[in-house]
């Protein structure tokens, strides 16, 4: 259909190919030669100069063009696209194919089902799009959801007043101008009552808090944005807001000395709005970032992000490549227990006992990491003993770094573990009963509303359990839930 608008003697020539299968988009542009873009190569058809009767012809075939300069073809995914002139006329065309590829969410239907909001990102042309109408036609055909797509430029649901089958029984609600995209996606929440919401391209600031807005109504999104990695999210100040914002916090002398950082740090601003993220490298290639939270505080404390990698082979199997690093644990960060079995790994072993001896902390050298209550590593270390940190990791055992390999530091580092447990024994116990209390009751259970770093050591006690946590609310009653596994 997409081929049937184009000058007979064009659309003759592209039917001849013999790969017109991997067709991708017609270019024409006044002028020059039309082109034919094809999955791995472009053919130039040089003898063939478009001119204003040729646009004019396509135009006539196709429906309207909207405020983005984008039109289509009715109950179809092709998509024509305008160029114009400082007068307004349509100078050049691009009609890209629209295909409704069925199967292609399997590299990510696992975290589909989880009933968490997914954040995609990727190139144009990765295939972001595709993934959306697939998963729309899964979540509602498959899972059973009420799914709502917001659909700004008819990319996702085809052009016309009727949606294409590839979205399945999910509903659509076309947006008349760009900027009115955010309007439309509260009003898909308010009016129609949908358990998920899709969305394309989340690019402006009024989107991005439309969407947090939708997450904290307890309405799943899945949606795209401009960017490629979670790197590219975090600097751009319009959009970093979907993984939790960037601040600078200026720490007090005591805080910044007991950190080892300067005074003036990056942190997480807020909660994500979207709880995992996926980096489409190409259409068979995804980065999956499971816990944005913890992934975007980690990044800002300066390790690198190592998300699982999923390949899809030719015979469509997905092979996963499992590349996530341990979350190290900040230095001063207070241990939950009072006799401790230490392994030390890079770090040197006579000067750690003799720190130990002289302040006569209780603590035993484990000869092995499977015996160990804590894993102490130079930092310096931490990218080159991976499969150590893999086996602590696997083993739930704590991993604490010290920057230095001097008494001095050692001695920072032994104080820091015992110096909360008396400040902590109250949080302690309401912890673990509320612990006792999921596992007998197979019920989720609130703790009480605490600070950042007393949440991290809740949530490590938890984690120790075998229970699954997550914090929630706004600061400062912010307070952490435990869940059953």
């Amino acid at each position: 259909m997409l081929l049937e608008v184009l000058p007979q003697d064009i659309f003759e020539t592209i039917c001849s190919f013999d790969d017109l299968n991997e067709l991708l988009e017609v270019i024409f542009d006044l002028g020059r030669p039309v082109e034919v873009r094809l999955i791995n190569h472009t053919v130039v058809l040089k003898d063939r100069i478009v001119d204003k009767k040729d646009i004019a012809y396509i135009t006539r075939l196709i429906g309207e063009f909207g405020d983005d300069n984008r039109a289509g073809i009715e109950r179809t995914l092709h998509r024509i696209s305008a160029i114009r002139n400082r007068n307004g006329d349509i100078i050049g065309l691009t009609l890209r194919v629209g295909r409704a590829l069925y199967g292609t969410i399997a590299i990510i239907r696992e975290e589909l089902s989880t009933g968490k909001s997914i954040l995609l990102l990727g190139k144009p042309g990765v295939g972001k799009t595709t993934l959306l109408r697939e998963g729309a036609r899964v979540l509602s055909d498959e899972l059973g959801k009420r799914v709502i797509v917001v659909d700004t430029s008819n990319e996702i649901g085809g052009d016309g007043d009727i949606p294409h089958p590839a979205i399945g029984n999910s509903r659509r609600m076309q947006v008349p101008k760009p900027n009115l995209q955010h309007d439309i996606m509260i009003e898909a929440v308010e009016n129609h009552m949908p358990e998920v919401i899709i969305i394309d391209e989340i690019g402006r600031e009024e989107e991005t808090a439309a969407a947090r807005t939708i997450a904290e109504r307890g309405v799943v999104l899945i949606a795209t944005a401009h960017g490629n990695t979670l790197g590219n999210l975090l600097q751009n100040p319009t959009l970093s807001d979907l993984v939790g914002g960037v601040q600078a916090v200026t720490l007090g002398d005591q805080e910044a000395k007991r950190r080892r950082t300067q005074k003036t740090v990056l942190e997480r601003k807020a909660p994500p709005t979207f709880d995992i993220l996926i980096e489409i490298q190409d259409r068979d290639t995804v980065a999956v970032h499971h816990d944005v939270s913890k992934v975007v505080d980690a990044f800002l404390r300066g390790y690198e992000a190592k998300p699982e990698i999923r390949k899809r082979t030719e015979t469509g199997i997905v092979q996963i490549y499992s590349e996530e690093l341990p979350i190290i644990v900040e230095e001063s960060e207070p241990a939950l227990i009072s006799m401790i079995k230490l392994f030390p790994f890079g770090v040197n072993k006579h000067k750690l006992e003799k720190a130990i001896q002289e302040n006569s902390y209780p603590i035993a050298i484990s000869k092995e990491v499977k015996d160990a209550d804590i894993l102490l590593i130079l930092k310096s270390n931490i990218k080159r003993k991976l499969k150590t940190l893999r086996m602590a990791f696997d083993l739930k055992i704590p991993i604490y770094t010290v920057k230095n390999n001097t008494v001095a530091d050692m001695v920072l580092f032994l104080r820091s573990i015992y110096q909360h447990n008396s400040e902590n024994s109250d949080m302690v116990t309401e912890t673990k009963s509320k612990i006792q209390d999921t596992i007998r009751t197979r019920k989720p259970q609130e703790l009480s509303p605490q600070g950042s770093q007393i949440r991290k050591i809740q949530h490590t006690l938890v984690d120790k359990y075998g229970l699954k946590s997550e914090s929630k609310g706004e600061e400062p009653f912010r307070k952490v839930v435990i869940y059953p596994k």
